[in-house]
């Protein structure tokens, strides 16, 4: 990146570039495992990683919830119209951005510029905003990871976008998308992401599931050609969610996906955006949505937050759990990256989390909690016996009859005679305690 971005008013005041002081530094603003160019492996942790601030929830999200309005007050929501909060919105968004020194940030498209209803004033709001971006992006060397379209928040999405049963609103969504596909296109991005917020179902009586679901791969068929036409060659991305705001969302975790995907074989141009919080409120973890989607090659990116377990809810809490971060990034290594994906902090400060540097602390703290998971994922697979152990449980698939099977060589009754010759099998122990003081034992080098 180059130098620091200001412009024409300082938004975060006091608060320069934050530097890596290492695991010893008492000073809050500064990180102690995130060394942007140190090496592990054959990647620096900023190419291992690839961090991305979100624009929605760091620079519009003022901390309301369904009990009381926002606590945060920010200083570019000032302006008299929506058009200059929008510009200085982007001014503090990349003074943000530097002072933070993230390569990478992701938007909706009402994010960045004011909305419209009249689709010509849509279109204009936006492409003005991309223009401006466009000037900061070359001033700072900052790219966008990825980029999206809200079809969730306004009123006439109350049924969904393209699920929806009236298709003068499919029409509505598909302006959004393809405005959206264009801003990416021109900011350079890397993905474009579908997040179905409300592409589901609320009652399953006055709903015909097939047909929607039909229609959405109808609509992401000409999403997915409309890209390709104007030049954007990267990965589009489905963001799974169970539920919330819909009862029951069509996109409800890495599993459903996969096989939405490769039923209408969208799976060549399609992969997943997995969400930390989404995983667990479908009752897994996010080790093992990011691990199915993995299996399937459709590993596409991630976006990395945390719920709250007693809360039980979509709470997008900033990641501060070595666990999940160890877990996560032993998926991501094994797979050989996330490029051109990333780790986008999909995540909010808390309701009553209301300074300026309070923003800082979040992503501070999210990126060392990676970056050690990095470390310690790594440690793991090049230092450990862990990936040994684990393939030494399947031994028996390696050679002769086990081997046959791999190789569809044996039928059912070959499975009998062979069984029938062994006698019972000998107990095998998972050992499941030893790989969890193994990961103890690295957490804690």
């Amino acid at each position: 990146m180059s130098n620091l971005f200001t412009g024409k008013r300082e938004y975060f005041p006091g608060i320069g570039r934050i530097p890596f002081e290492g695991v010893g530094s008492d000073n809050p603003l500064a990180y102690k495992h995130y060394d942007a160019t140190r090496k592990i492996g054959d990647k620096t942790m900023a190419e291992h990683l690839r961090f991305a601030v979100c624009y929605w929830h760091s620079f519009c999200n003022s901390g309301g919830d369904p009990f009381g309005p926002g606590t945060r007050r920010f200083p570019w929501d000032e302006h008299d119209t929506a058009t200059t909060r929008a510009d200085a919105r982007m001014d503090a968004a990349f003074e943000f951005f530097t002072k933070l020194d993230v390569p990478y940030y992701c938007f909706h498209d009402i994010d960045m510029a004011p909305d419209a209803e009249d689709v010509g004033e849509y279109e204009k709001n936006l492409r003005r905003m991309v223009a401006m971006a466009k000037e900061r992006q070359e001033a700072t060397g900052i790219k966008v990871l990825w980029g999206t379209a809200n079809l969730f928040s306004h009123p006439r999405y109350m049924n969904g976008a393209a699920t929806n049963p009236d298709f003068a609103v499919v029409a509505r969504a598909a302006v959004q998308v393809k405005a959206a596909l264009e801003a990416t296109v021109e900011l350079g991005g890397s993905s474009y992401v579908f997040w179905g917020g409300r592409e589901g179902y609320s009652s399953l009586h006055n709903t015909q599931m097939k047909r929607e679901l039909e229609h959405f791969a109808r609509f992401l068929e000409m999403a997915r050609d409309y890209g390709r036409s104007i030049g954007f060659n990267g990965n589009f991305l489905i963001e799974p969610k169970p539920m919330e705001p819909m009862k029951h969302q069509y996109d409800f975790d890495s599993s459903t996906v996969v096989g939405f995907l490769k039923q209408h074989g969208l799976d060549k141009d399609f992969k997943l955006n997995i969400e930390a919080n989404h995983a667990t409120l479908a009752g897994h973890t996010f080790e093992h949505d990011l691990q199915v989607a993995s299996d399937h090659g459709l590993l596409g990116s991630v976006d990395a937050n945390r719920g709250n377990a007693q809360n039980g809810w979509d709470t997008d809490q900033f990641p501060t759990d070595l666990y999940d971060t160890v877990g996560a990034m032993l998926v991501v290594l094994r797979q050989g990256g996330l490029a051109p994906g990333g780790l986008n902090f999909d995540a909010k400060v808390r309701r009553e989390s209301t300074d300026a540097e309070d923003l800082f602390l979040a992503h501070i703290g999210g990126m060392d909690t990676f970056a050690r998971g990095l470390e310690v994922a790594h440690g793991l697979l090049t230092q450990s016996p862990l990936e040994h152990q684990r393939a030494k449980r399947y031994v028996s698939f390696e050679a002769g009859a086990g081997s046959d099977f791999v190789q569809g060589k044996l039928g059912f009754a070959d499975l009998r005679d062979y069984a029938a010759r062994n006698g019972e099998p000998v107990q095998l122990s998972g050992k499941q305690e030893r790989y969890e003081n193994l990961i103890n034992q690295y957490l804690s080098r």
